[in-house]
Formats: C-alpha cells, structure tokens, sequence
C-alpha cells in the first residue's frame, strides 16, 4: 500500500498543487491590497499566515486526487477563486468591505441596480464572458481526458486523508499560538491580517450566534427579573407630563455623512446646513454603526431590532440568515400592543436584500416601495431622489387611523459615485493631493447630500405644524464609499455618523444638553422611545434598565441567542410573535372603467406606474402605460365579461406580485368610445380631464 501510494502520480499533482496553491495566494493578496509592496510586507510580518492560506488554497485543489476528470475539476477550483480575488477587488472600489461569501447569498438582489455601478458595455461583455465561460466548462467536461488504470481511488483517499489530518494540525498549531483565529469583528481588518482565502472561508462557516454558556431558563429569567425591578424603579421617578404616544418616524440617510469633518477638503458651501441646525438647536451626537462604505442592512437591523449583529458571524447579514423564516423583536413589535401603525417607505425596490420577506418577520405592517411610487426625478447614478419620500410619509400618517411608527429608508446618497465632471453642480469641492476624478465623485456626493438636507428640511416644515405629537430621527447608514478613513477626519471614526432627534412638542429642544450623547445604533430606539416614557418589548427594556453595566454585552447577546436560536424563554407564557402580511400600498390601484379608443381599449383607474401588470382572467396580457391613469391594451386581448387585475410587480422580478387591484369584470355594452383631440394631448372622459401623454 504505501508502495503504491509513494509511486502514485497523485504526487505529481500534489506538486502542482503546491504551485498553484502559492500563486494563487499571491493573486488574492494583491487584488485585496492592490500592491506589491504591501503583499511582500504581509508576506514578511505574517509568514504563518500566508502559509496557512495556501494551505486552504492547497487543500481545495487536492479534491482533484479523488476525481478522473482531473484537469476539468482542477480549472473549476482555480477559477472560482480567481473569481473570488477578481469579485474582492472591484468590491473594494466600490465599497470599503470585502468581497465575502455572505455577499453570494444578495447576489440577485444586486443584478437588477447592476447598471448603477457598471456602463452598459460592460454589463454586456459581462454576460458575453459568462456566456463564453459555461460553453468553455461543459465542453471540457465533455471532451477532457479522464484517468484510465493509473487512477487508484483507495490510495487516493488514503492520501486526501493524511492531507486533511496535517492541515487539521497546521491549523491546531496556528490556532494554539494565536496566528490565527476563528472569528473577527470586522471583514475589512479581518482579511488584512488573516489573509482573503481564511476571511473568505470565516464568513462561509461562521454563521449564526454561539450559545452563550450556561445558557438556560433560570438565567433568562434573572435577567428578565433584574430589569422588571429596575423599570419599576426608573417609572416611579419618570415625568408624567413627559408620557406622550407621538407618531415616530425614522429617516435612514443612504450613506449620509458630514463632508466638514473631512481634513483637507475645501468645500465652496456648507452641503447640509439644515442638519447642522438641528445638531445646534436639538438632541444630536454621533452614531456607532456595524458597518463601513456598505451594509446598510446590519445598520437598519440594529435600529430596528435593538440587537447587535457582532454576536452573529463574520460579515453575516440577519437579513438573509435567521430573518428568512424567524420572527424578531422589533420597534414595530414594541409599539403594537400601544396601537401603532407600522410602515416602512423606501424609494428603491421592495426585494432589495429581500425587505418584501423580512419586514414580515419584523412586524411591519405596510411596505411603501419604488414598485408603488410616482417617482420624477433621478440622480446621474440611477437612484431615486429622497425628495420623492415626503409625501408618502405626509400620506402615511393622513390615510392611518393610529398612531404611526414610520421607518424610512433614502436612497439618494448611493453609489457608485460618477467620476464624470462637476463643473455646472451647486457645491463645488477641491483639494491638495488628490486626483480630478476622486474630487468629481466627492464633488457629486456633496451635491447630494445637499438635496437630502433640503428634503430633511421640507419634511420637518411640513411636520412642525401637522396637528399631531411628531417625532423624526434622521441618521447615516454608514459613511460613504469614498475611502475615508479615520485618519482623515477631524474627530470620531469611520464607524460613527451623525444623527439628530427632533420633536414638535418641544422635548429635545428644551433637554437638548442632557439628552445629546454619542450612541450605538442598537441603543437609538430604546432612547427615543424613553423620552416618551414608552417601555414595552424585552429587547426595549433592557437597553433602558442595563445600559452602561458590567455584563451588557453579555446579557444582550443572551437575550439575542434565546430570542432567534434557544428556547425563547424571554417570551414564556406569551403570545408567540407572527408575521404580518404587507400591505404595499396605502392607496390601491384599481380599475374604475374601460373606454375604446382606435381599435384599443383604455383601462382607466388609480395609482398605475410602469410596474402595473394587466392580468386578463388570470392570465399576463401585453400593455402600455399612458399616464398613472391610464393603461393601454390591445382590443382583441379583452371581450365581453372577461376579469381584469392590475398586478404591481417587483422591479426585480415579474413574477412576484406585491400587490394588486379589485377584480373588474369588463362589460362591453358600457365600453364607450374616447373622444380626443387632433393633438393627443388630453382626453374629457365624463367630464374628467385625464392627461394621457403619448407619442400616437
């Protein structure tokens, strides 16, 4: 046996593996560092490392030993990591985080804002090389040459097995000595010193929180004991002129940031004037965020939720993990039992990081998205325009009875940002050392944010006098993709972003001074809801009973295992938690009536947009959007009594329905004829002025 197993040819391709395993090292390296220099550097300070993920690459490759299509599988393994190191850097120049395998499970979610961050050429070579790709691999799969009698499966095995047990002592010795280790904060720190094939192989298998020890009903139950006594000691001392129910709206601030915190940048105005007021005039500080250049999720979870994502894997995003099929605590959750509302307004796409699933699981009741949006105006990226989101908030609150706890998502801060020229822009930004193309991008971030500040200002306008107890709390996700680092501000850090809370009843104007504090995003809810005297939900109280104690952390990532992992024994004796079923929009498409016009019939209604389907008894006929009143059919698709729905579909996805119209059953005796000018321009049907712009 180790006769044949030492003349085996498998050493042969052990020796290419080791070749192989090496320069593929040193391509991942450079594509993470983007320079020689700084891979020979990690090379010299970190020696065991690099060997180490060589050693990954090395082990991936040996698969081959166990394979006759030898030469097939070894072209499948190689390219998917030259996949990985060519995916990690073009991340890194989009955004600040890695490339990791976290980020395969939002892959669908990114294709269809695929042309936000790619020219349509490379779109289109992007498929064309996919497309060459699959032809190449089936056909070497087909006509490759397999191993014939020299293929020996037992010694081959016998050899993978003595591989795996040195590679489990390589990595026990590593381990031991803490040159490595099996999990890390951050991914952007955590593939600098760990190297990209372990960073990579960490956020595949780390997922999910540990089980905290000794983790059991009876510690639950202390805890749940220890903030009942200390909530009953905070309410006795509360103010009961302080107690109100005021409607809660929250404004996600895409990428949103303080350009005047940036060293050596020369900026021609103030880009955001408005937030600097109510910095001045309201309770504001600075937000610890998850995340860096990307990951609003983790960011908007926390919120949310109240929890921290740094007790779940590396790089992991509740979204697309435990939040698929689990129900959550959540500020929706907390303020049911009050009688609130809940709604999300986002001015993107309803299956982004699959929101349409999530905010079921979190309480949610409506989710307002682009799908069912009149949206106007665009940035040169391809993203909505916030301004867009005042009114479906102003809508929000007028169309529901209760009270309101209002979650707003912006868009407009998005990258990737154009490098184009900025010469005609409002805000004109420059600076010594650095480069044309970064001060355009800079330059067209300004602008932007400008006109966030400019919607912030409109809303609270509109909100200062609405009649109702009206709080708004506006932060950053997270800083934007234009590589600041610590270094380059002039106080905080990268992780931190500002945010203010405003009132129209005069709270956090009049204790602005001992409300002011820096937080950690999964403490911003539970401080607002304080301020009111409002205190339902676990997660709720024990950020207002045991913030600042020695075992917070501890507790919190307790709670967080019992409530999504253990036994849930936080919610013993209660109702579980369900999901909701979204509702989409608060104003219904519909169809009131159909009128004939030159061989064609017009369906006439509400609220349709280039996302409105025409189903004909069930079935997707073909139409043309006139105007949000007007849809165009062919004549021959309808007849007499036949069922008309309009479905309005996920801009990702046509086949996912959001929501949909009342049936309308089409009577053909009161199909009257449309009677129009010469122009096309505007069409009285029943003394309604319909504008129906057209190209006819």
């Amino acid at each position: 046996m180790w006769r044949k197993l030492w003349n085996s040819s498998g050493w042969k391709v052990l020796c290419c593996n080791v070749i192989t395993a090496l320069a593929l090292n040193l391509f991942l390296e450079w594509m993470e560092r983007k320079s020689i220099k700084e891979v020979l550097a990690f090379i010299n300070e970190r020696t065991y490392v690099f060997l180490f993920n060589a050693a990954i690459l090395f082990m991936f490759l040996s698969i081959v030993l166990l394979v006759r299509k030898k030469i097939f599988v070894y072209t499948v393994i190689t390219a998917c990591w030259i996949l990985i190191g060519l995916t990690n850097g073009i991340v890194l120049n989009g955004r600040k985080t890695p490339f990791t395998a976290v980020d395969l499970t939002v892959a669908k979610s990114i294709l269809p804002v695929l042309n936000s961050y790619l020219e349509l050429w490379q779109i289109v070579m992007l498929v064309i090389l996919m497309v060459a790709a699959v032809i190449f691999l089936v056909c070497l799969c087909l006509y490759s040459p397999s191993s014939g009698e020299s293929f020996n499966r037992r010694v081959n095995v016998l050899l993978e097995l003595v591989l795996l047990v040195a590679f489990g002592i390589f990595a026990y010795v590593g381990v031991g000595k803490g040159q490595l280790i099996s999990k890390f904060d951050n991914p952007i720190n955590g593939y600098k010193d760990y190297g990209v094939a372990y960073g990579f192989c960490v956020t595949a298998l780390d997922t999910g929180i540990d089980r905290p020890i000794n983790y059991s009903r009876d510690r639950v139950n202390k805890l749940k004991n220890k903030m009942a006594d200390l909530l009953s000691e905070e309410e006795a001392e509360e103010n009961a002129e302080d107690s109100r129910e005021p409607n809660i709206i929250f404004i996600q601030l895409e990428s949103f940031f303080d350009l005047s915190q940036v060293k050596n940048l020369d900026i021609s105005e103030d880009p955001i004037p408005f937030f600097h007021q109510l910095q001045e005039n309201t309770t504001s500080g600075r937000l610890r965020v998850p995340v860096y250049g990307a990951g609003t999720i983790n960011t908007e979870f926390e919120v949310i939720t109240g929890m921290s994502t740094a007790y779940f894997g590396t790089g992991e995003y509740p979204y697309r993990s435990v939040l698929q099929k689990k129900t959550c605590e959540s500020i929706a959750y907390w303020l049911k039992d009050l009688s609130y509302e809940s709604t999300v307004i986002h001015n993107n796409n309803a299956s982004f990081y699959d929101r349409y699933k999530v905010f079921s699981n979190l309480g949610f009741d409506n989710f307002i998205t682009i799908e069912n949006m009149k949206v106007k105006s665009w940035t040169e990226a391809g993203w909505a325009k916030d301004a867009v989101l005042t009114d479906y908030i102003l809508d929000t609150m007028e169309e529901t009875a209760e009270k309101d706890i209002i979650y707003t998502i912006s868009v407009q801060g998005h990258g990737d940002y154009p490098t184009s020229s900025q010469e005609g822009s409002e805000i004109q930004v420059t600076g010594e050392g650095y480069s044309e193309s970064y001060l355009n991008q800079v330059t067209y971030y300004a602008n932007q944010i400008h006109e966030m500040d400019a919607f912030l200002e409109d809303l609270i306008g509109k909100l200062e006098n609405c009649g109702e107890d009206t709080m708004v709390i506006a932060y950053g996700d997270h800083l934007p993709g234009l590589d600041f680092e610590t270094d380059d501000l002039k106080e905080g850090n990268k992780y931190e972003t500002p945010y203010f809370i405003w009132d129209n009843f005069g709270y956090n104007s009049s204790h602005k001074k001992e409300e002011s504090e820096n937080l950690k995003a999964w403490d911003l809810a539970s401080k607002v809801l304080s301020q009111v005297n409002i205190h339902s939900g676990v997660i709720n109280q024990f950020h207002q009973t045991m913030k600042g104690t020695r075992n917070e952390g501890k507790n919190l990532k307790l709670l967080q295992y019992d409530m999504l992992y253990g036994a849930d024994f936080s919610h013993e004796g209660e109702e579980e938690l369900e999901p909701t079923t979204l509702c989409y929009s608060l104003k219904p498409v519909e169809v009131t009536k159909v009128k004939e016009d030159d061989g064609k019939y017009l369906l006439l209604g509400e609220n349709f947009n280039e996302y409105s389907r025409v189903y004909i008894n069930g079935i997707l006929t073909n139409s043309t959007l006139k105007s949000d009143k007007v849809l165009e059919i062919k004549a021959s698709a309808l007849k007499d009594g036949d069922e008309i729905t309009i479905h309005q579909v996920s801009k990702t996805n046509n086949n996912i329905t959001l929501n949909k119209s009342e049936v309308f059953t089409f009577d053909l005796s009161q199909a009257e004829p449309l009677y129009r000018d010469d122009s096309w321009q505007k069409a009285e049907i029943d003394d309604e002025n319909i504008d129906i712009s057209s190209e006819k």
